[in-house]
């Protein structure tokens, strides 16, 4: 096989994300590298070459730089999990791909699991290889890196990202297996430069570092592979037990090997594993009711009292210029209309950093009219109902709101953990009870946008 043509997608908000087409099987498969991706010079090392060249035996294969890495443009003031959802879906527009096997390996799983769980309708599977779900070290996670491991590995990168001393420890590190010779690390040492440059991966780094999809995982329907080496010296096994226990349906692989680079001693048990999965996928017609999405419920604040002291009809005509204002802000950051309630809406966003950028909209937008709103927002899981949405996610969202106050913008903790990267800043709001819903949960408060 030919090494294929570079192309580029545009996404929504104008990034360049550069792709390739390649293979003629009978399904479509996105695969994401993560942080470490150049689609020009993946050519060069014969072992990435040879995985992609059987992976495109019996799939049609679409492979491409996020945004930050590589080839595609490297304005890392845009790059999030969110941003990166719009780069697989620029992607797979631009390849004419209605639907495809998401295939994550390492970092890239995590963007992976995210556009599974909103976009079930594009999603024919999802694969995640040698993942995590989590950036960091927590109580009930506590296979993450450690804020120490984070700090070693990021002054390493700083100091010596791309040199051959820096490449040979960081081969050694990842494939303890294997032992490679000068020309081999020169070979890689090029490759994570062509990859990234240091200040960028530290920068990547950092939006891994805050990740957080565990919420995002129950709510994936889509068929889905997990596989890990056992042996796995980078990421731990467990992250695999844990992701796969909380993904239902999901298959469990745990491969019989020490490295995490997939592609080495690994690839041949990798490749059977996903083609029989994709031959599973190519007989499933299953349609799927249930998605993620990010729900946004507003209400104007004592509406009663302000609705008697302007009379009937000052208040329709105000009520109007607040409909006008919403709709316009809906439409400006790409959310849903799904119906007014009293003297509120409720939309619906495919990613939560639009929803509270419009919700903070919505309340400076509305204050020239002499009232204020209060705005929740909450990520989660919601049954489609025609034009509505019904569910415990929307529930959820709405006893949010509920406990807004005038012209705050409230989010629970699922939206706070998605936006890592992005510009929003939050301030605990502490921990609520929310009628009608179990547990206790904790709410954060956005202070800018």
């Amino acid at each position: 096989m030919d090494v294929p043509e570079t192309r580029y997608a545009k996404t929504v908000d104008g990034v360049h994300i550069a792709y390739q087409v390649f293979g003629e099987g009978p399904i479509d498969v996105v695969f994401s590298f993560g942080e470490v991706s150049n689609v020009d010079q993946m050519w060069d090392l014969p072992e990435i070459a040879n995985f992609f060249r059987r992976l495109a035996s019996f799939s049609r294969v679409i492979a491409f730089d996020p945004r930050g890495n590589g080839c595609s443009d490297r304005d890392l003031g845009t790059a999030s999990f969110e941003a990166g959802m719009d780069d697989i879906r620029a992607v797979m527009d631009a390849a004419d791909s209605e639907r495809a096997i998401l295939f994550g390996a390492q970092d890239g799983g995590m963007i992976c699991a995210l556009f599974a769980a909103s976009f079930p309708e594009r999603s024919a599977g999802l694969i995640l290889l040698n993942s995590s779900a989590c950036g960091l070290w927590a109580p009930d996670y506590p296979w993450g890196w450690t804020d120490d491991e984070w700090d070693g590995y990021m002054s390493k990168v700083d100091a010596g990202w791309g040199t051959l001393a820096h490449a040979e420890e960081h081969l050694r590190w990842m494939a303890p297996s294997r032992t490679m010779d000068v020309a081999t690390v020169a070979r890689w040492a090029r490759f994570f430069r062509s990859a990234a440059s240091p200040g960028s991966m530290m920068a990547l780094d950092r939006m891994i570092h805050d990740s957080d999809v565990r919420a995002v995982l129950p709510t994936i329907q889509v068929p889905a592979l997990v596989m890990h080496s056992i042996g796995n010296p980078v990421e731990r096994a467990e992250q695999a037990r844990y992701i796969a226990e909380r993904i239902h349906g999901s298959t469990l692989v745990e491969l019989p090997f020490d490295d995490h680079m997939w592609f080495l001693d690994a690839a041949d048990a990798v490749i059977d594993n996903v083609e029989r999965f994709a031959g599973r996928i190519r007989d499933d017609d299953d349609e799927f009711d249930r998605v993620l999405a990010t729900v946004l419920f507003t209400d104007i604040v004592d509406s009663t009292a302000q609705s008697a002291a302007m009379g009937d009809r000052a208040w329709t005509e105000m009520r109007m210029k607040h409909d006008q204002i919403v709709r316009a802000s809906l439409a400006r950051f790409r959310g849903r209309e799904v119906k007014t309630m009293g003297d509120g809406f409720l939309a619906t966003f495919d990613g939560p950093a639009r929803g509270v950028r419009c919700a903070e909209a919505i309340a400076s937008g509305v204050k020239p009219l002499g009232i204020e709103i209060r705005a929740g927002l909450h990520t989660g899981e919601v049954a489609l109902e025609g034009d509505d949405v019904s569910g415990l996610g929307v529930a959820i969202g709405a006893r949010v709101g509920a406990k807004a106050a005038a012209s705050e913008v409230l989010v629970s903790q699922t939206v706070k953990d998605l936006v890592a990267g992005s510009s929003l800043a939050f301030e605990d709001a502490g921990e609520h009870e929310l009628k009608g819903v179990p547990d206790r949960w904790r709410l954060y408060r956005v202070v800018s946008a």
